[in-house]
C-alpha cells in the first residue's frame, strides 16, 4: 500500500488539522494521509479514543456498550486496513442466554409479533410520522410498544417511539437482525483504537496528545473538528450548534461468576439494556469475575438514581444475588453524547452541516451523515476530509 511522505513539507497547500483523537477523527486523519496530505491531530487527553477508549484493567470497560455492526460502511473499510483484529465470539451457550423483561418477569422468548416486526426494513416506514404511531398501525399497540423499547440498545433515548418511525425502524432492524450483526472487539474498542492509531502514524499522521486548543488553527489549511458538539461549538465560536441527543444511565458491575446468569436481559417495557461482556470475552475481567454493562435511559426531568434503580430491578431478576457478588460497581450519567435523535419530519440531511465554510468540518454522531450508531461519526469524517480535498483542489487550480 502506498504511504503518505512523511518528509513533505507541511504547507497550507497540503495540511489538514484534525480536532480531536476518537474514532472519527483517526478516520478523518488516516483518510487524508491515505490521499497524500500531511496531517497533525491534536487530542486534549493523554490518551486516544474520546468515548471508545478503554480503562485500563483490571475492569476493560467502554463507556457503554461498544459494537461493531457488520454491514456498516466501516466495516469493510477497517478490514481492508487489517485494523478490526480479534474478535470475540459468543459461545452457543452464552448466546443462548438471551433474556426479555416483559410485562414485569423475563421470558426466554420475544412475543411473536415483535420478532416480525424487527424484520421490517425501514424503507417504508415514513419519515413525517413517530414510530409509535406508525408501528401501532402496522402491528397494534403492544408490538409497537415492546419495538420502541427494544430499539433503545441502538438509540440511548428514552422515547424512542416518539421519534421518526424511518430513524427508529432502521435502527431496530439493524439492531434485531439475525445473525446478528454486531461485532465485538476483543479486548475492548481500546484496541481498536491502538491499531488505528499505530496505522495513522504509519502513514505519516503526526499525532499531539494533551493538545488542547482554544482557537482553530486557521491559515495553515483545512481543518476537522471531530469532538463533542458542545466542544464543537465553543471551538468554532457558534454558541447556538446543538443538536437532540438522549440522556442515558451508564452502569458498569464486576460480579462474582454464577453459573446461569444471563447473557443479555433486554427490557421490552421501557428501554433499558444490561449485557455481559465477558459472556464473549473473558479478558475483561480477572478469572472468576464478570463484567456486566448497562445502559438505561432516561427523561428529562428523571435523575441518574432513576436509572440506577431500573437497572437494579433487572438485575434483581436476572442475576440473583449479584448484590453480594459485586465486588466492582460504577455508575455514571451520560447526556449529549449518546449520538444525534431524528424527531418525525426530520432526516440525518437536517444535522448540523459537515462544511462549516472558510475550510472548517465538522465530523461525529451527530452530524448531517447516515448510519447507525459509529457509522455516523465514520461516513462524516470521510465526507468531511473529501471536500477538504476537493475544496484544495479547487483553490489550486484557481490560482
Amino acid at each position: 500500500m502506498q504511504r503518505n511522505d512523511t518528509t513533505r513539507p507541511r504547507t497550507a497547500r497540503n495540511h489538514i488539522t484534525v480536532v480531536g483523537g476518537g474514532f472519527a477523527g483517526l478516520t478523518a486523519a488516516i483518510t487524508a494521509a491515505e490521499s497524500g496530505a500531511a496531517v497533525t491531530l491534536h487530542e486534549a487527553h493523554e490518551a486516544l479514543g474520546g468515548r471508545a477508549r478503554t480503562a485500563g484493567g483490571p475492569y476493560r470497560t467502554n463507556e457503554g456498550p461498544h459494537a461493531l455492526y457488520r454491514k456498516g460502511p466501516h466495516w469493510t473499510w477497517l478490514a481492508q486496513r487489517d485494523l478490526i483484529g480479534p474478535l470475540a465470539q459468543i459461545p452457543p451457550l452464552e448466546a443462548a442466554r438471551f433474556r426479555f423483561h416483559l410485562h414485569g418477569a423475563l421470558r426466554r422468548t420475544p412475543p411473536l409479533g415483535f420478532l416480525r416486526h424487527t424484520l421490517r426494513t425501514a424503507d417504508r416506514a415514513p419519515v413525517d410520522t413517530d414510530f409509535l404511531t406508525w408501528a401501532t398501525g402496522i402491528a397494534g399497540p403492544e408490538t409497537a410498544r415492546q419495538a420502541a423499547a427494544y430499539s433503545g440498545v441502538a438509540l440511548f433515548h428514552h422515547d424512542p417511539g416518539a421519534l421518526s418511525a424511518r430513524f427508529v425502524q432502521e435502527r431496530l432492524h439493524r439492531a434485531a437482525a439475525l445473525p446478528p450483526e454486531a461485532r465485538y472487539i476483543r479486548g475492548g474498542w481500546g484496541r481498536l483504537i491502538e491499531r488505528m492509531a499505530a496505522y495513522a502514524r504509519e502513514a505519516g499522521v503526526r499525532i499531539e496528545t494533551s493538545s488542547r486548543l482554544d482557537a482553530l488553527p486557521l491559515g495553515d489549511g483545512p481543518v476537522v473538528v471531530a469532538t463533542s458538539l458542545a466542544a464543537a461549538a465553543r471551538l468554532l465560536g457558534e454558541p447556538a450548534l446543538r443538536g437532540e441527543s438522549g440522556r442515558t444511565v451508564l452502569f458498569d458491575l464486576a460480579l462474582r461468576r454464577r453459573k446461569g446468569d444471563p447473557f443479555i436481559v433486554s427490557d421490552l417495557d421501557a428501554p433499558g439494556w444490561i449485557e455481559r461482556f465477558t459472556a464473549q470475552d473473558p479478558s475483561l475481567a480477572p478469572a472468576g469475575e464478570q463484567l456486566v454493562q448497562a445502559q438505561l435511559p432516561i427523561a428529562p426531568g428523571e435523575s441518574k438514581a432513576d436509572g440506577v434503580a431500573h437497572a437494579e430491578r433487572l438485575l434483581d431478576l436476572g442475576f440473583p444475588g449479584w448484590r453480594a457478588r459485586t465486588v466492582w460497581r460504577r455508575e455514571a450519567l451520560s447526556g449529549g453524547r449518546t449520538g444525534a435523535v431524528d424527531r418525525p419530519g426530520t432526516t440525518w440531511r437536517d444535522r448540523p452541516a459537515i462544511d462549516r465554510g472558510d475550510g472548517v468540518y465538522l465530523v461525529g454522531d451527530e452530524v448531517a451523515a447516515p448510519g447507525v450508531l459509529s457509522e455516523v461519526s465514520f461516513t462524516s469524517a470521510v465526507e468531511a476530509v473529501s471536500l477538504a480535498l476537493r475544496s484544495r483542489s479547487l483553490d489550486l487550480k484557481s490560482a
